[in-house]
């Protein structure tokens, strides 16, 4: 041990039996025969000591007839510890013998040298058993070894023994830049203290991911009916259901599949209304985190908890004064809330977590989900008064498969979008790509044909999108044709109205055509003298 500059031994009855080095100083053994200095060493361990003008550090450790006393002018982080904690002898062997925090120590060739007594009694060794040998043939799935040959330290590393998952970390130790060994800990006893921990950072991580995506969602976009693509007679209907309601102050839920562009409609809804110069503030229902519901719809004041900004925040519904706020996927916003939603649309008043002051707020509400909220009623998942608030006017988003006809229309908005963001120029599509698009279901709708035409970009050759293109790049070979989807048969009527019998009819005929031509749409299209467009309409009516 470097720095170690004497040593006296003392023996009860006979005083100092060995002395070298400073140890041998005169003043140096009357100490170590002082009953009330041995008496306060042994109680710090470590005593400062001053030899003819140098600093010193006396270590006492006491045996049964007496005690050795190391002198020492080495200054480091050790000494000065126990030398300034009057119980730095208990910490450490706290350290050594800690249930919770177990010590393994292998040398530079990798062979224990120590264990800690817990271990020894986990692995089953009488005390000092182990010492000497490898400890890869002591303890099970160590890596303790390839620490010593790397130098480079494992921290938070999960290692089975004895069946049991303990998560642990691997040191090694240095001194002049040489590995003198290794040093491994436990840092968690069993899974439950890492997965409290991982339920903690999975926390935290999930309200980072909901600030990000509200932030995405903040950043000022703002679209018009223009973005509303389609001129199909579905879409023109919606079109003009929103330009009739838009300037209304009344609340709008907006109903569709999951995919249609309920949120497009929000936008529209907001920007030809009175309040366009005003925030749209979008809020997912389903993404608040259950812990931040309150929080982020009503705002907190300044301490309110726990990592609270100091200066308070403002909740949803006042980021939105005289704006709208569109709640999305509102019918899976838990029923708790939903009662507090309920009492702000009724007063117009929200109170902040930690608050006492209510706040008179003006908004224009608009909802959207994906839910049947009238079974969810019936099922007791969605409050009816609540129901009754937000649905004055019910805007009904049409599926893609209702609207085949603005497939087109879509495909050609996504590829030049494509090219704008890509830089590239659009590739074009075949006529049997087109058809093939046509023919699907697509149960995710515009988003779905959105990604599946970003896919096509991407992968098209020569300029071209084929048909092979879409079935090996877009995900749709799972994706059913519309021919094959069963044929609903239409309720005979014993007194039918002419238009119904001529919608049968026309049905019947391109029913029969298409068994006859083998599903073949552009030959029945030409054989009947009718477009593609409207055959497709025709066939999306009667898969309804």
């Amino acid at each position: 041990m470097s720095g170690i500059e004497g040593l006296v031994v003392t023996q009860t009855g006979k005083g100092v039996v060995f002395a070298c080095g400073a140890g041998a100083d005169p003043r140096v053994r009357a100490l170590a025969t002082d009953r009330e200095w041995i008496a306060e060493a042994r109680t710090r361990r470590l005593q400062p000591l001053l030899l003819r003008g140098k600093d010193y550090s006396a270590l006492i450790s006491s045996y049964a007839d007496g005690d050795v006393i190391l002198i020492s002018t080495s200054r480091n982080a050790v000494l000065e510890f126990i030398g300034s904690v009057d119980f730095a002898y208990d910490i450490i062997e706290k350290l050594l013998t800690d249930p919770f925090e177990a010590m393994t120590v292998v040398d530079r060739e990798a062979r224990l040298v120590y264990i800690s007594p817990v271990h020894e009694a986990f692995f089953g060794l009488r005390h000092g058993e182990a010492n000497g040998r490898p400890v890869a043939r002591v303890i099970e799935n160590t890596r303790l070894d390839s620490v010593v040959r790397s130098g480079r330290p494992e921290i938070g590393e999960i290692q089975r023994m004895n069946g049991v998952e303990r998560v642990v970390s691997r040191q090694p130790i240095l001194r002049d830049g040489k590995t003198l060994g290794a040093i491994g800990r436990i840092m968690f006893k069993g899974p439950e203290q890492l997965a409290a921990l991982s339920k903690r950072i999975s926390q935290l991580e999930g309200e980072v991911e909901f600030h990000r995506r509200e932030a995405a969602a903040l950043r000022g976009r703002s679209f018009g009916l223009e973005h509303l693509i389609g001129e199909s007679a579905p879409m023109q209907r919606l079109k003009t259901e929103i330009a009739k309601v838009a300037p209304l102050e009344v609340p709008v839920l907006i109903s569709g599949e999951s995919g249609t562009g309920k949120e497009l409609v929000a936008h529209a809804l907001h920007r030809l209304s009175p309040r366009r110069d005003n925030p749209l503030v979008m809020v997912n229902a389903a993404a608040l985190p259950a812990n931040l519901v309150e929080s982020e719809l009503f705002g907190y004041e300044g301490g309110a908890f726990t990592g609270a900004d100091r200066k308070g925040r403002k909740g949803k519904f006042e980021q939105a004064a005289d704006g709208t706020i569109f709640l999305d996927e509102i019918g899976d916003m838990p029923l708790d809330v939903q009662a507090k939603l309920l009492r702000v649309l009724q007063d117009r008043v929200v109170e902040r977590v930690g608050g006492e002051r209510p706040r008179h707020v003006d908004f224009r509400l608009v909802s959207a989900t994906n839910r049947d909220l009238q079974s969810f009623v019936s099922q007791e998942k969605f409050r009816l008064d609540l129901y009754y608030r937000i649905s004055p006017v019910v805007i009904e988003v049409p599926p893609l498969r209702r609207r085949v006809e603005d497939i087109e229309l879509l495909t050609a908005h996504f590829l030049d979008e494509f090219s704008r963001i890509h830089r590239r120029p659009a590739p074009k599509m075949s006529e049997s790509a087109a058809t093939y698009l046509m023919e699907r279901t697509w149960p995710g709708n515009v988003r779905q044909l959105r990604h599946v035409i970003e896919r096509a970009f991407i992968f098209a050759e020569d300029g071209l999108i084929t048909t092979e293109t879409l079935i090996r790049h877009g995900g749709l070979e799972a994706s059913a044709a519309r021919s094959e989807l069963p044929l609903e048969r239409e309720p005979r009527a014993s007194l039918p109205r002419l238009k119904d019998a001529i919608e049968r009819t026309e049905t019947a005929l391109i029913r029969e055509a298409m068994q006859v031509y083998g599903g073949n749409k552009k030959r029945v299209a030409d054989e009947l003298g009718i477009s593609r467009s409207y055959l497709y309409k025709v066939l999306g009516d009667v898969d309804r």
